[in-house]
């Protein structure tokens, strides 16, 4: 069993900048990445950022040296510093981690986990 708890969303101006946060608990043994997506309203879901655990990062071509993708081990969290907001980057922004569970038989199984999902809407 596994919970992704998002945060940090909100209602900002052009320019601005926002930090959202993913902290994961469960029956986790690993995490192998952890990754942010977004779904603006009529759109794909997209790839916003990804780090693999030995600190591979990848970026979309559209926030990249804007946004910052980073994690804190000791609390399974993720974070994404999003700086100089467009209005394009409004959308339901959504943590993916893709895990080692242990199972309740004591076995083990790889997974896909997602958050439940936080808005954010760039706007004057």
């Amino acid at each position: 069993q596994v919970q992704l708890v998002e945060s940090g969303g909100g209602l900002v101006q052009p320019g601005g900048s926002l930090r959202l946060s993913c902290a994961a608990s469960g029956n986790i043994l690993s995490i192998y990445a952890m990754n942010w997506y977004r779904q603006a309203p009529g759109k794909q879901r997209e790839l916003v950022a990804g780090v693999t655990s030995d600190g591979i990062t990848n970026y979309a071509d559209s926030v990249k040296d804007r946004f910052t993708i980073s994690t804190d081990h000791a609390k399974n969290t993720v974070y994404l510093q999003m700086n100089s907001l467009k209005p394009e980057d409004t959308a339901v922004y959504y943590c993916n981690v893709d895990v080692e569970l242990l199972l309740p038989n004591g076995g083990r199984a790889d997974s896909s986990r997602w958050g439940q999902g936080t808005q954010v809407t760039v706007s004057s």
